[in-house]
């Protein structure tokens, strides 16, 4: 078999990751992260819907969500990747460029939790059932997202020969003719690698998580975040096998990629929570928890003064009982004492003797 025959086997990599427009740079990276998110957003709402929470909750606590998953995702991998911005010819305002690809879901996981814990505490939601809600949706963004890495030619494996290898071709700079395997174009389509497409088995491992966590909710009615538990069980297993496939520079500790570590602790704390919360019971249905099922939430303050509006209406109401029930037994009262003196004023009839009785003189009879 020829070298060229192996290339038309393998997977082309995009000639880009970056399309200008006019002076605004479109970035793929970005593009799919943002598809990700809307994916993730709308199948929580239709998935917190069914649990018994209101039309839109997921998109209002995900206004808090994203910022604070974007923000600590990009410090878990500033810090965990620090020689990529830190140190001699490095420059560290780079650690802000964001755009350039370089997120850390478990930086992402913990502060955008954090932000969600906000949201759901201004809802009255649980936020074990908001994360319960938006595990599979979590994880299908991640999927999606690792087609920006594919078009940023970014996080693969080492050299392979089997049919799906991953070509990686040389861009550069078209303006200066520098190398720039991010932001640059591909000069021809001739691979200088061919090499394991570790974002695709990402990608196809984290499709089969949210598959089995919508499985496995469905079966057992998982609540109490024992869902999104199996969605980070089953994410860090797969990623602890892939990230040790990967080629690209990261942090060592011992000898091991630090993310294969974090990967090994989340997934004993994971599996340790999902069995141990089983004994909270079946999911929460938040109608319930909130007894009502209204379709709107009212702010704090409208709360309030509709609870204050209510205690007056009970009040009055009440007095407005109390009033009709003595004015109805005034009414009664006063009936009573009328018909006391209407007997007391009708004089009683004279009881006849029955020595004064006499007897009735016969008529006198006409005489002839």
């Amino acid at each position: 078999m020829t070298g060229a025959n192996v290339f038309l086997a393998n997977i082309p990599s995009p000639d880009r990751g970056v399309w200008e427009i006019g002076p605004i740079p479109i970035r793929a990276y970005a593009i799919f992260i943002i598809i990700g998110i809307i994916v993730a957003i709308w199948w929580g709402e239709k998935r917190l819907q069914a649990r018994g929470g209101r039309p839109g909750e997921v998109v209002d606590i995900a206004v808090y969500a994203v910022p604070f998953g974007l923000i600590g995702g990009r410090l878990y991998h500033v810090i965990t990747d620090y020689h990529r911005y830190f140190g001699e010819g490095k420059n560290p305002l780079d650690a802000l460029a964001i755009w350039n690809g370089g997120l850390g879901i478990w930086g992402a996981i913990a502060l955008g939790a954090v932000g969600a814990w906000l949201g759901c505490k201004r809802k009255g939601i649980p936020l074990s059932a908001f994360a319960d809600a938006v595990a599979p949706g979590i994880v299908v963004a991640q999927a999606i997202g690792r087609i920006g890495n594919y078009f940023n030619q970014e996080l693969y494996g080492g050299p392979t020969t089997l049919p799906w290898g991953l070509e990686i071709y040389q861009r550069v700079n078209p303006e200066t003719g520098i190398a720039d395997q991010l932001s640059g174009i591909a000069v021809d389509h001739t691979p200088i690698a061919v090499v394991h497409p570790t974002f695709l088995y990402e990608l196809l491992w984290n499709l089969g998580v949210a598959l089995l966590v919508v499985y496995v909710d469905k079966k057992m009615r998982l609540g109490h975040g024992r869902a999104f538990a199996l969605y980070v069980a089953g994410y860090t297993l797969g990623r602890t096998w892939i990230e040790l496939m990967r080629t690209d520079d990261a942090t060592l500790v011992f000898g091991v990629r630090i993310n294969v570590w974090v990967s090994i602790l989340v997934f004993i704390g994971a599996v340790v929570y999902f069995i141990m919360a089983r004994s909270k019971g079946e999911r929460e249905d938040l109608a319930l928890l909130r007894g009502d099922g209204t379709p709107q939430d009212p702010s704090p303050i409208e709360a309030s003064e509709d609870a204050l509006d209510e205690d007056d209406d009970e009040k009055k109401e009440s007095s407005d009982k109390d009033s009709d029930s003595d004015s109805d037994a005034d009414a009664d009262a006063d009936a009573e004492k009328k018909d006391d003196e209407q007997t007391a004023k009708v004089p009683a009839a004279p009881e006849a003797k029955d020595d004064e009785k006499e007897e009735p003189e016969a008529p006198e009879q006409k005489k002839d």
